[in-house]
């Protein structure tokens, strides 16, 4: 029997932009910068080892969406629109008889503001395709569904908070499904710094630094103190968004998902901010809380952003699509954890265009190095480009890629990579092997 929509929970999702999994006390950050998120980690389910497929803004909302690979439906950079074709998360919970609404940075169209068509199924409309460009710290620029420009007071982070507070309060007799997507703790991309609130930048001037970061250098620090405090911003945030649903008895009702689209590693591993295998690139935080998630404890199995949006659908009660590339995690929680995954597979683009999987130890990584990583999705030739030991190496500090003593690991990593590649929906390459260790073993770990 089908369940109406009446019975089915709330769903909230909180989605923040290029937060690092280590800013949370529960993976080692020592500053309490997020005591809200970590109050309903260890109250709800905890993804201790959560990763994107895809570290940059646009291919990763594509895949969030839809529960596809950026390849699948062809975002597999920025600036490429959702296909119109696409089904989303939006679509879904709407045809499902769900009130929807999307508040914030969408990132998945071909203008300014965003057409109907384009907004994803959508019904309530607060949003801005490139957030990042209408708006400032404290200048919040969006859209509303007429595409009347509409500023909303307050920084940023609260703006939204604040406009996502007012929707739930005027849907709150219905099922409803809110997305809201944050910009921090990204870049404001004009003056390429991370502008916090006033006064939060400086109590974190000097403060812990992670070691991945603390070795490499790049921008950290000259940027960590005012990206700490826009995640200390954002938590104070999320403290909120949780104190109104509690206040409007809507808590045990609402399934809350809280993660981000990739991490951050300042300059450390290329020119910029994200857009390479590395952990400080891929992972993130990642919890949920509700109906079917309240008191689960940790989940130590690997989790991909791609298995969201299915998952989402399960708790909701509703069917989840057989071509969606992700998968429930309902069941690992239920203790099927047999047939469970055990290797996150990740494809990098702009940057270059590479492949990587990542398992509960090793890293293994390979990059086409005559493709383009903004024109071509794909390769049918790659070459290994570094292995890491993650048990003994978490940092990735220390390349193991063509050394003697890891070809067996190598090759056999290189299999489960081939394999994940395919099952991805693309053609099966070839992957040239890596026989010496690379030259300069610095430059190695900047590739």
């Amino acid at each position: 029997m089908v369940k109406t929509a009446v019975e089915h929970p709330n769903v909230i999702v909180f989605f923040t932009d290029q937060q690092r999994w280590d800013t949370s006390k529960l993976h080692g950050n020592p500053l309490d910068l997020t005591p809200n998120f970590d109050r309903m980690a260890q109250s709800g389910t905890h993804i201790y080892y959560s990763f994107t497929p895809q570290p940059v803004c646009g291919p990763a909302r594509s895949i969030l969406q839809t529960g596809l690979h950026a390849t699948t439906t062809g975002c597999f950079h920025n600036k490429i629109a959702l296909p119109a074709s696409a089904h989303t998360l939006g679509h879904y919970f709407r045809e499902a008889g769900y009130d929807t609404g999307y508040i914030g940075k969408w990132h998945l169209a071909d203008s300014e503001p965003v057409r109907e068509e384009q907004r994803g199924g959508y019904e309530y409309w607060l949003a801005a395709n490139g957030l990042e460009h209408t708006s400032r710290p404290y200048d919040t620029v969006v859209y509303d569904n007429e595409n009347r420009a509409v500023k909303l007071p307050g920084y940023r982070v609260d703006a939204l908070t604040d406009a996502a507070i007012r929707y739930i309060d005027a849907h709150r007799h219905k099922p409803f499904y809110l997305f809201l997507s944050q910009l921090e703790p990204h870049q404001q991309n004009q003056q390429d710094y991370f502008p916090a609130p006033d006064g939060y930048q400086e109590r974190y001037t000097g403060a812990w630094v992670p070691p991945d970061l603390a070795a490499l250098g790049g921008s950290t620090y000259q940027h960590i103190a005012g990206y700490y405090g826009q995640v200390k911003r954002l938590d104070e945030a999320f403290g909120r968004l949780l104190d109104a649903l509690k206040s409007l008895q809507l808590d045990e009702k609402t399934i809350i998902l809280f993660t981000s689209d990739h991490g951050n590693h300042f300059k450390t591993r290329n020119s910029e901010y994200k857009r390479s295998c590395h952990e400080s690139s891929i992972r993130t935080l990642a919890a949920l809380y509700g109906p079917g998630f309240t008191s689960r404890g940790r989940v130590t199995e690997l989790v991909s952003l791609i298995d969201w949006a299915p998952t989402l659908l399960d708790a909701a009660g509703l069917s989840v699509p057989t071509e969606m590339q992700g998968y429930s995690i309902l069941p690992l929680l239920q203790g099927q954890k047999e047939d469970w995954q055990q290797e996150v597979f990740i494809q990098i683009s702009e940057s270059q265009v590479g492949r990587a999987i990542r398992t509960k130890r090793w890293k293994y990584a390979v990059v086409a190095p005559e493709k383009d990583g903004w024109r071509d999705s794909s390769s049918d030739h790659y070459v290994e480009s570094s292995l890491f030991d993650l048990e003994a190496d978490p940092y990735e500090l220390s390349n193991l890629i063509g050394k003697k003593s890891h070809f067996e690991i190598a090759a056999t990593l290189r299999e489960r990579l081939l394999a994940r590649i395919v099952a991805a929906g693309e053609a099966q390459p070839t992957i040239e092997t890596t026989l010496t260790p690379p030259a300069d073993a610095q430059q190695a770990l900047r590739t």
